[in-house]
């Protein structure tokens, strides 16, 4: 065994470093964490999502601590491509790791659009289609809650790049594996999982929702257990790699994930309590490969399935 683990790991088109990347919308652009550590460490970079134009967001308040998580409503509030082109992409050319850009629209025009933009834009190693939106094209149905509006958006999206396409999916449907082999029949080249459950919390003393908008998304280790269970359901179902997210904020819930047949992973929540998350988790797994005697990464992918007793 070697004394340094190779920890790198190929998703589509990209060779990442190590497979630990910080998820979109918990890590601003990236500037903002860089006195906090290096971000060259980290596998990927995930910026905040990109639409076509600018959003505001929503109403405040748009985020409530609760028991074991945390409620956001942000509303993909972004400065728009053409601003994050111009002000925000230059500094992240600079640093020596995967910049993977997540972007979502409301109607198929806009996500192919963004696409084909994104696409000619140099320094940008894959994007990652944010499908938990409404298409306002067809009535207001969210796109990842409809296996045939998934395939359908995903290819034209496929057909627009050249780029690492990576489908971000939502876990309020039905069934989540449904939803996988559509983005894989498409063209996709992996798929994340999952984003943020709908829910809410309500103040008893003012008696309304905690939440301007009501509704948020619910993430941290609250919601772990959930997610672990439906990466290890996608990663049987499907042949393309699986980026596992949900409740990770140390080095031993990654591992989890990856056993339970994710190829990377993405620290979301933690790093708005301890910005340098991303890069323990990768010291951790190198640590846990060393302890096990494990000379690659990529042999702990999918290795619980593999120690499973046979049935009788």
């Amino acid at each position: 065994m070697t004394e340094v683990p190779d920890l790198s790991v190929t998703i589509g088109r990209m060779k990442l470093k190590n497979p630990v990347m910080v998820a979109s919308g918990t890590f601003g652009f990236g500037e903002e964490y860089q006195d906090f550590l290096d971000l060259n460490q980290l596998g990927a970079i995930l910026p905040k999502g990109i639409s076509l134009r600018p959003v505001a967001g929503n109403p405040p308040p748009r985020i409530f601590e609760t028991e074991g998580g945390m409620l956001n409503a942000i509303g993909l509030q972004n400065p728009g491509v053409d601003l994050f082109i111009k002000e925000k992409l230059p500094f992240l050319r600079t640093l020596d790791t995967c910049l993977i850009v997540n972007f979502f629209g409301n109607s198929e025009k806009e996500y192919v659009e963004l696409a084909e933009r994104l696409d000619r834009v140099p320094g940008i190693s894959g994007l990652e289609m944010n499908v938990s939106c409404p298409n306002m094209s067809r009535g207001g149905i969210v796109f990842c809650t409809d296996p045939r509006m998934t395939y359908e958006l995903v290819r034209d999206v496929r057909r627009a790049t050249t780029l690492t396409l990576v489908v971000k999916l939502s876990p309020n449907v039905t069934d989540i594996t449904a939803m996988a082999r559509s983005a894989e029949d498409a063209g996709a080249d992996a798929v994340s999982l999952v984003n943020t459950f709908r829910a809410m919390a309500i103040n008893i003393h003012s008696r309304k929702p905690e939440l301007g908008n009501v509704f948020g998304g619910l993430s941290g280790p609250a919601i772990k257990p959930i997610a672990l269970r439906m990466v290890w359901e996608v990663s049987q179902a499907i042949k393309i790699p699986v980026i596992g997210m949900g409740g990770i904020a140390k080095a031993e819930d990654a591992v989890e994930f990856v056993l339970a047949g994710a190829s990377a992973v993405q620290v979301g929540t933690a790093n708005l309590v301890h910005p340098a998350t991303g890069i323990e988790v990768v010291h951790g797994i190198r640590k846990y490969l060393i302890q096990y005697r494990m000379d690659r990464f990529q042999a702990l992918i999918g290795l619980s399935k593999k120690t499973l007793p046979r049935q009788i």
